[in-house]
């Protein structure tokens, strides 16, 4: 059976107990007993008997869509809390009319227990209608932010060697232009900070490389 084993950040590699070839499609069981069509890229490393494979889902399903789906699916939420607020709204506003007249509580009369449970109602329905106003904004916020990530690209996709080839070009640009001293050094660590951007980019599209470069 195929399993996947954790890599690196956002990266699973396929652990086989036979060989593979590059573009093989292979079924893979996650630790949930869910599995997965996936298409073998690399051989990354040998260890105790299996082989383990750089591998993309056969669907196409990577980190993209799923930022998408998250984004849709909070969406879903939000809309559907701002609907219940609105349901819990109208509840409150029933006996609206007769409220608004400002009809004190007669103690003893009749229409006493009407009447508190008309100012209950109201302020229970008002109260739930706030907290979905709040769940509806957590919610949009989320799916925002999911939204934003939509385009991200990183080490588990093959198109990260060219996205990481263009990160270590700028980032090295940047430094050697700080370091010569054409563009301005905005604090003392500057040069630190722009030398370590280089080598992080730098490992990046290095495993990116190994991981998806024919």
């Amino acid at each position: 059976m195929n399993t996947f084993t954790k890599y690196c950040p956002n990266v699973f590699l396929a652990k086989c107990e036979e060989e593979h070839e590059r573009g093989d499609v292979i079924t893979v069981t996650s630790k949930y007993g869910t599995e997965s069509e996936q298409v073998v890229f690399n051989l990354i490393f040998k260890r105790d008997g299996f082989f383990y494979y750089s591998i993309v889902r056969a669907d196409g399903y990577n980190h993209q869509e799923k930022m998408r789906k998250k984004a849709e699916r909070f969406s879903g939420y939000a809309e559907n809390a701002e609907k219940r607020a609105e349901d819990y709204y109208n509840k409150s506003n029933k006996d609206a009319d007769w409220l608004s007249l400002g009809e004190p509580i007669h103690v003893g009369h009749y229409s006493e227990r009407r009447h508190r449970k008309a100012y209950e109602d109201a302020w229970r329905n008002t109260g739930k209608m706030v907290a979905e106003h709040e769940k509806a904004r957590e919610y949009a916020d989320k799916a925002a932010s999911y939204e934003a990530h939509a385009n991200d690209i990183n080490l588990s996709m093959p198109e990260s060697i060219e996205y990481y080839a263009e990160v270590l070009k700028k980032a090295t640009e940047y430094h050697k232009s700080m370091k010569e001293g054409t563009i301005p050094r905005p604090h003392s660590y500057a040069l630190t900070y722009a030398k370590k951007a280089v080598n992080d980019a730098q490992r990046n599209y290095d495993i990116a490389v190994k991981l998806w470069a024919e």
